[in-house]
């Protein structure tokens, strides 16, 4: 057996095809030291943009990598040369790329998070290959999947809650308004990551914001196109995973990834952690539903706090949690202005919470008109709390992370009871409308004023970004969490708007409106049982009722499918001490049949026994977050990429293990912390925190127009 001093000999053999491809794998994958010796070997620059989306060509031999920047590039990890730079003619952040099998590394499928799809020919002009366009999702396209040895086929799936089929033999571009020509499978909410079984490739896992795991049987689906389309959402649904804490949240799937003997299937949730089961188990069939203490719970959902997008600062190998630099006293001398924006919108929110505490039991001023829409149908709204939407569909911002679209309403209290010059008292309202639209009201009172309401609302853009890593309670673009999620038990929206582009001015105002337009006619649809998850800034009275119908006939279903042979896998085995929340793209992959993967918020590398969880090892791997996991195809090679803007090679070249198991214990210890910390944190733009500054001058300077108006007054009526 080879040693490891003989590795890179042992490469060199297998490419000159001195060495059957699988005996590096057989020789050097299987033991725990191989994982132990792993160190970066080179570092690809080949972005200028945070690289979302990596993959390995069939053979090995080269990348495929999408970034912020909106290029595709195929570089050769050997010799560190880009054999192909590409520009995509995608307007956003590329979330996903892959190669089309047996296709002569050639041919190139695309998204974004402006949710358009690109089908690219590297022999091809760019003119030609911008005509090879598909627009059919509304919101984000979250990712790309080929078919095993299929290279007419592939698979995308979106926030619009929809999976579509393509076959580039029917058609190379589809710009048909309101396409619902290939939908699969409507899910009926955000549809996030997928996955198909290597070797029963029929068989399809789809990862959905509602906590769910569903795995289809395509034998049983067909689309529009087909002739065949089905339109039930349980339609060739034979699995269903739920964790059992999660049954009664809206976690999303950040990646789905199936084992290389398709036996079992690895899941990672945004704000929670890495699940494995087995899809042909069914232990848990019979789930009980929440407890008393736990409905009381999710009757009143915990204060959310606020954070900037491009506020990074939680992140990487030198965040900390609060509470330690609070110990420690500690005060960086480099902190952004994102971060003090963040901190001060934090103290406000967490003073407003305070000062609504203290009123107890006083009445809640009312708004009137647009503010009334501004809230969620039948949904609550909580009071310097927030509550996340029941099918929400965030905007992709850089780095893959995803942010709802906040608009403020402002509150001012007026009346005649008594004047009073005290400061008004800020109360914050959360809510959101069930799309896309999040919704923070802004309530200024005070005690002695009878609330009688003016509001103003605006809505805050929010920019398209592909890739970077932003999740931790509020994921962000690159690949962030989303942040618009779908029910009020989701802990964390991710945002996915601006952390991926360092501090370049405009980047929010730059990305704005590249998104796909709205339709008019968002929430119409041509069947009853096929409705799509539309984004929209306001929703019509007729829209809500529409959506009430949609929930009890999907309600019906789920009863229906009770009596058919759904599967229901219990939790084979759960992986943690990492940090999932800020980004909406986080991997986690199966390594060889030994070890488990995954990136984290902390810039780390976690890997452990795939039999027992064990930590085995960390790898430092970017300055924020680490997004994208790729083991080479037969060497023991690993290609990671984040927040950072190149790609790093890693390979076993240590002369001896090299696991620091102190400090991981530390960074394991700051991620549970950090992630309990940022759980209920929202992400907004600047531009929000710019509009509640100016919405609170503007009813300043109100009140203090009214106090001279009153005076003027009264000096009038003394004279008389």
């Amino acid at each position: 057996m080879s040693c490891f001093g003989n590795l890179v000999w042992d490469v060199n053999k297998r490419l000159i095809g001195y060495s059957e491809p699988n005996t590096i794998r057989t020789n050097y994958l299987g033991r725990r030291e191989f994982v132990q010796r792993l160190k970066l070997e080179a570092t690809l620059n080949v972005h200028d943009g945070c690289v979302n989306t990596i993959s390995w060509n069939e053979t090995g031999e080269y990348i495929l990598s999408g970034s912020d920047d909106t290029f595709l590039v195929i570089s050769n990890p050997y010799n560190k040369k880009v054999k192909k730079s590409i520009r995509s003619g995608h307007r956003a952040n590329i979330f996903s790329a892959k190669f089309m099998p047996h296709t002569n590394d050639q041919e190139i499928i695309s998204c974004s998070g402006d949710g358009i799809i690109y089908y690219t020919h590297t022999e091809k002009s760019p003119e030609y290959n911008r005509q090879c366009q598909f627009t059919c999702h509304y919101g984000t396209a979250y990712e790309i999947m080929t078919v095993p040895n299929d290279p007419y086929t592939f698979l995308s799936c979106g926030e619009d809650g929809t999976v579509r089929w393509f076959d580039l033999r029917m058609k190379t571009s589809c710009t048909k308004e309101d396409c619902k020509d290939d939908i699969l499978i409507n899910c009926r909410r955000a549809a996030t990551s997928i996955s198909i079984s290597p070797l029963v490739p029929y068989y399809l896992a789809v990862g959905c914001s509602d906590s769910s795991v569903r795995i289809y049987d395509r034998r049983m689906l067909g689309t529009r196109a087909t002739g065949n389309y089905m339109g039930r959402g349980t339609t060739g649904m034979c699995v269903r995973f739920v964790p059992s804490h999660l049954s009664n949240k809206s976690c999303r799937v950040t990646s789905l990834c199936y084992s290389q003997d398709g036996q079992e299937v690895l899941v990672s949730y945004s704000s929670d952690y890495i699940y494995l089961f087995d899809p042909k188990d069914d232990q848990a069939r019979e789930l009980k539903g929440p407890s008393e203490e736990r409905r009381e719970e999710l009757r009143q959902p915990p204060v959310k706090r606020l954070r900037l997008r491009g506020d990074w600062s939680d992140t990487g190998p030198r965040a900390r949690p609060e509470s330690e630099r609070e110990r420690d006293g500690e005060q960086s001398p480099n902190v952004s202005l994102m971060q003090r924006m963040s901190d001060m919108l934090s103290r406000w929110f967490e003073e407003a919470s305070e000062a609504q505490s203290s009123r107890g039991t006083r009445p809640q001023t009312r708004p009137r008109g647009d503010q009334e829409s501004n809230t969620s149908a039948g949904g609550p709204t909580g009071t310097a709390s927030s509550e996340l939407p029941d099918s929400p569909a965030p905007v992709p911002t850089s780095s893959g992370t995803s942010a709802p679209t906040t608009s403020i309403s402002n509150t001012t209290s007026t009346g005649s009871s008594r004047p009073s010059t005290a400061e008004p008292v800020l109360s914050l309202h959360y809510s959101s409308e069930g799309t896309t639209t999040s919704t923070i009201k802004l309530d200024f009172t005070d005690e002695w004023w009878t609330p009688a309401s003016t509001e103003t609302s605006s809505s805050a853009a929010s920019s398209s970004a592909a890739a970077q890593g932003q999740s931790e309670g509020s994921p962000e673009g690159h690949g962030t969490a989303s942040s618009t999620q779908e029910t009020p038990q989701q802990e964390s929206a991710p945002d996915t708007s601006g952390g991926c582009r360092r501090a370049e001015p405009g980047t929010d105002e730059a990305q704005e409106g590249q998104s796909q337009p709205a339709r008019a006619n968002q929430d119409s649809d041509d069947s009853d049982d096929d409705p799509i998850l539309i984004p929209s800034t306001r929703r019509s009275a007729a829209a809500r009722i529409q959506e009430l119908f949609r929930r009890r006939k999907e309600r019906r279903e789920m009863e229906e499918s009770e009596t058919q042979n759904i599967r229901r896998p219990s939790v084979k085995m759960v992986y943690k001490g990492h940090r999932n929340s800020r980004t909406m793209i986080k991997e986690s992959c199966f390594w060889g049949n030994n070890f488990v993967m995954s990136g984290s918020d902390c810039g780390h590398i976690f890997i452990w026994d795939r039999h027992t969880a064990e930590h085995l090892m960390l790898l430092e791997a970017d300055n924020h977050v680490v997004n994208c996991l790729q083991p080479h195809p037969y060497d023991p090679i690993l290609a990671s990429s984040g927040i950072d803007y190149d790609i790093k090679i890693w390979s076993p070249l240590e002369q001896s293990p090299s696991f620091n198991r102190v400090l991981a214990d530390e960074v394991i210890t700051r991620n549970e912390l950090m992630l309990e910390e940022t759980r209920n944190t929202i992400t907004v733009p600047a531009s929000f925190m710019l509009r509640m500054l100016a919405s609170l001058n503007h009813i300043r300077s109100d009140r203090l127009e009214g106090d001279r108006s009153e005076g003027s007054g009264q000096e009038n009526e003394d004279e008389q």
